[in-house]
């Protein structure tokens, strides 16, 4: 239970993006059926018939996962909630929260029954009164849904929010199937110009609920970049735009599906790829977002344009790194246990307790540390993407063994992020997973070991499947929307946001990086040739922005 609340901040954001994207699997699937697989079931003939049975698998998949994740979601919320104050369970259960929870659960494991028996042919109106249920109890565990002013109307506007997204970007699993059974452009254009017709009417409705929420939650211009809040929209803002393009290519295809059956159709189907692989990074940042009080509701410690600017203008690195000994929680570690040896009375605190949220203040060492660690970790990142750059180029064939260097950073993070722990420090390695930083840390450390090996291993003709090539762009766009999730505890709120200002568009580049490289594996030549030059300029930039990453 104490490890359940030391991670409790981390796992709300995953739980909560977990959450997000079962949703709108769930309601964009119900949309895809009820508008799209059923009506063009008669006119698509034995295709017709296979994307309505897929398309009912997924939607029972999909809505199961909505029920566990709503039932982890609400069964965390209610075992912190019990361990951490007088309230009893029977006094739980009647928060909005659980019952909200209850309303999502009974509604997803309904639809899962109605899909899988297909029993709303015989109740067309079930289905829909799902989606009501699920997005009405969903509003209640929103912001909008604690406010005292404007409750209604917020809500409202959360609810068409969802529904458009889910649309759009949940329905986006049974395009992809619907295409895969498509036997001839006819029938994709078909499935193409009705799906177009519904993203679009999503696209309009995510975009005018999505400023009027703005509105209520962002009180200037400042609170974009001055706010947790305001980053986090200004990131999610930004990836809404890429999938904008990535539909609008994709609505070009559809009409010249119209036209000629020579229209290439695989274009569209690797770009919905991308555009889902983005959807779901975007929803891990909207769960980042209900995890931060609005905008509006901070006044007090906001980051000036004036310090933003500062802290991003372009300084030597820092290659040296000051002694183990003096950082601050080693000196703390160093004088307790010469007040121990001393004869010291009474129980002497501990140094540093892994999770307990108690900060120990950073020390002018403890920031040069990090500078250390993000600048070297800098350059081997630079040295990747050049790396990469000359293999691609045909004039340096050793170079394809760039993916090494990945394993070199891995260690580096391992031994290097957290002195405070193994290997370095006086505590254990499971102890210091306790922290959430640590954990994040050690899981990034992981994910680089993964795509490393594995490119290494495409590269060099050790791993011949082609499906394992596909491991690397996966994990690299992995590793970019889990960063969307990582935080920095500095004790300083202000100085918190300059450091995620920093993380930011790394996290954006190894999206964009993983999926570039997705695009070239998965395009036909040569319409992959653009994306093969551009994710190692995303690493080339990456390893820039940690060069001039800065604690102070």
């Amino acid at each position: 239970m104490a490890l359940l609340f030391d991670l409790f901040g981390y796992l709300t954001v995953v739980l909560d993006g977990l959450f997000m994207v079962t949703l709108a699997f769930t309601v964009g699937g119900i949309a895809f059926l009820v508008l799209l697989a059923r009506p063009l079931a008669g006119l698509l003939g034995d295709t017709g018939r296979d994307i309505l049975r897929r398309s009912r698998f997924i939607l029972t998949a999909s809505a199961l996962g909505l029920a566990l994740a709503v039932a982890g979601r609400t069964a965390l919320d209610v075992m912190v909630l019990a361990g951490t104050t007088d309230l009893t369970l029977a006094g739980i259960a009647g928060a909005t929260f659980v019952r909200a929870g209850v309303v999502i659960g009974g509604a997803a494991l309904l639809a899962a029954a109605v899909a899988i028996t297909r029993f709303d042919e015989r109740r067309p109106l079930l289905l829909p009164l799902v989606v009501c249920l699920i997005l009405g109890a969903a509003s209640l565990l929103t912001h909008g849904a604690a406010r005292l002013e404007d409750r209604w109307q917020l809500i409202a506007l959360v609810i068409v929010h969802l529904a458009a997204v889910a649309v759009w970007i949940g329905g986006l699993p049974y395009f992809l199937t619907a295409l895969a059974f498509s036997k001839d452009h006819v029938a994709s254009h078909r499935i193409g110009a009705r799906f177009s017709l519904m993203a679009m009417a999503a696209v309009f409705a995510l975009a005018a609920s999505g400023l009027g929420i703005a509105y209520h939650y962002i009180d200037s211009a400042a609170a974009l970049y001055g706010t947790a809040y305001g980053a986090m929209l200004t990131t999610k803002v930004l990836m809404f735009l890429v999938l904008l393009g990535f539909g609008f290519k994709n609505m070009l295809i559809v009409r010249q599906l119209r036209r000629s059956p020579d229209a290439p159709l695989l274009v569209m189907r690797r770009f919905a790829e991308v555009e889902l692989g983005v959807g779901i990074a975007v929803f891990l940042c909207a769960a980042s977002l209900t995890s931060l009080p609005p905008a509006v509701d901070l006044k007090q410690d906001r980051v000036t344009w004036d310090q933003l600017v500062e802290r991003m203008t372009p300084e030597v690195p820092r290659l040296t790194s000051p002694d183990h000994d003096t950082l601050a929680i080693p000196q703390l570690e160093a004088r307790l246990a010469a007040a121990r040896e001393a004869g010291a009375t009474g129980s002497l605190p501990t140094a540093y307790v892994p999770g307990a949220g108690v900060i120990v203040p950073p020390t002018a060492a403890d920031l040069a540390w990090s500078e250390y660690n993000h600048h070297w970790a800098g350059i081997l990142v630079l040295a990747i993407g050049l790396l990469a750059l000359l293999e691609r180029s045909g004039f340096v064939p050793l170079a394809r063994h760039w993916p090494l260097l990945f394993l070199a950073l891995a260690a580096f993070v391992i031994v290097r992020s957290d002195p405070e722990g193994w290997p370095l420090g006086s505590l254990g390695f499971m102890e210091t997973l306790r922290d959430p930083e640590v954990m994040q840390h050690r899981l990034f450390a992981l994910l680089v070991i993964g795509f490393g090996l594995f490119e290494w291993g495409v590269r060099t003709g050790f791993l011949a499947a082609k499906g394992l090539a596909l491991v690397f762009p996966l994990l690299v766009a992995a590793g970019g929307t889990l960063m969307l999730a990582h935080s920095h505890s500095l004790g300083n709120i202000r100085q918190e946001l300059l450091v995620e200002w920093t993380h930011i568009p790394i996290a954006l580049l190894g999206i964009a990086g993983g999926w570039a490289r997705w695009l070239e594996l998965r395009l036909p030549p040569p319409r992959g040739r653009l994306a093969a030059w551009l994710w190692p300029l995303t690493f080339v930039l990456i390893g820039a922005i940690l060069l001039n990453y800065r604690e102070s």
